[in-house]
């Protein structure tokens, strides 16, 4: 009686080879516009299952750009554990070939682990160089190189106060749109001088 045959031996040979190969294809980082992220947690930080104090996040495109993000505290949502809710947020884009950084900060932020779509909200505060954003809410994307500042916005420079329902500003092209959301309103905009 044989236990092993050679068709039996092959099977099992193919079939390990199969495994084999998924493992590593799980392993193996996809090729993504964001290469590179790091969440900082440690053991400590838990305040409870789904709570986590002390947020540091960290990801980088192949742009060489880099964006961090900063919470007192932030929330896992139960159902969805890829989104975790924030509190007291500040966050930093940093244009690597502009050599240029805009900061966001808000009381509140929705963050996405997968996407790494960022929503703030409640006392939005956005600085450039040297001009400043306020609002109620901002969606911001890394992977589009997209934000966009809504509800109550205000942006000022050293020369204009403007004052629209929202912005929307490529990250890296500096192309801003400026609009109302009725078409009869129109942006308003008063000169410092």
């Amino acid at each position: 009686m044989k236990i092993f045959t050679f068709k039996g031996f092959a099977i099992i040979l193919i079939f390990l080879f199969f495994i084999i190969f998924l493992l590593i294809y799980s392993k193996t980082p996809k090729q993504d516009k964001i290469i590179q992220q790091n969440l900082e947690i440690t053991e400590k930080d838990f305040v409870n299952s789904n709570i986590i104090k002390d947020i540091k996040y960290s990801s980088k495109d192949l742009k060489g750009n880099e964006y961090f993000i900063n919470a007192d505290e932030g929330e896992i949502d139960i159902n969805n554990s890829d989104i975790i809710f924030l509190k007291n947020v500040t966050a930093y884009i940093d244009l690597v070939k502009k050599n240029e950084i805009i900061t966001i900060s808000s009381d509140f932020g929705k963050y996405n682990t997968v996407t790494y779509d960022t929503i703030f909200s409640k006392n939005v505060k956005v600085d450039y160089i040297d001009n400043k954003l306020t609002g109620n809410y901002l969606d911001f994307s890394m992977k589009n190189n997209l934000l966009i500042i809504s509800k109550n916005v205000v942006y000022t420079n050293p020369s204009n106060i403007l004052k629209a329902d929202v912005i929307k500003l490529d990250t890296i092209t500096k192309d801003t749109k400026i609009f109302m959301y009725n078409s009869d309103e129109k942006v308003e905009v008063k000169s410092k001088n």
